[in-house]
């Protein structure tokens, strides 16, 4: 899966001119973290988060209300927004793995996608996009078993997995694999098959030669 298959599109972009109240107001009403700040031809100029809206208390120590309210009414984007050197981009065809390795080495809960340019913004990708992705390879959305098969880190492993379930007939919505937590040498690989009972699958999976089933339910 790449980052143009699970960007959001389209992105609420804003003005580097409006006011930060209003900026507030609409990741409010959206529901949303993160709003792309353009210029002209949706040039990425900067990016406001929620946590850029928040004021430090100590800066407003020694304001009265009535500073504090000017303070905050001529308060522009430009002058809290994330500046367009210190924004992490990524294009859309880079893979979604490549994605999250970007934001979790940088400790970052998006990244706007920009054209090849490197300038023009045509979408972002949020921590939300990934978790569904996530979902949507392992086959969540849809009922089925799914089954953790372990087996040795070796040739033909999985190869034996795949022709116990096409000598079944059986289809797999979902796929994933990892190193095996706690058991060098070995990996899980997680399956999800629809129209099958947990009965059914365990009888069959539970034959394969030098593998494990070492989970097994209905759903998720």
């Amino acid at each position: 899966m790449l980052v143009k298959d699970c960007m959001k599109r389209h992105p609420i972009l804003i003005s580097p001119n409006m006011p930060a109240s209003e900026a507030q107001q609409i990741m409010f009403e959206n529901r949303i973290r993160h709003l792309p700040v353009v210029g002209e031809g949706k040039r990425l100029e900067g990016l406001i988060t929620r946590q850029k809206l928040a004021m430090n208390p100590a800066d407003l120590g020694s304001l009265n209300v009535w500073e504090i309210t000017r303070l905050l009414s001529n308060l522009k984007v430009k002058d809290i927004m994330i500046k367009r050197d210190q924004v992490i981009t990524i294009t859309r065809e880079k893979t979604i793995e490549r994605a999250a390795k970007v934001m979790t080495e940088n400790k970052i809960g998006c990244l706007p996608i920009v054209e090849e340019d490197q300038k023009t913004i045509i979408g972002i990708l949020t921590e939300t996009d990934l978790l569904l992705a996530f979902q949507a390879i392992l086959g969540l959305p849809s009922p089925g078993v799914r089954v953790t098969m372990r087996m040795p880190d070796k040739t033909g492993e999985f190869n034996k997995l795949s022709t116990v379930l096409a000598q079944n007939g059986w289809g797999v919505m979902g796929i994933g694999s990892f190193p095996s937590p706690r058991h060098p040498g070995f990996y899980d690989v997680v399956i999800k098959i629809p129209r099958l009972t947990v009965e059914d699958v365990r009888e069959v999976l539970s034959q394969v030669d030098g593998q494990e089933i070492v989970d097994i339910r209905e759903g998720f």
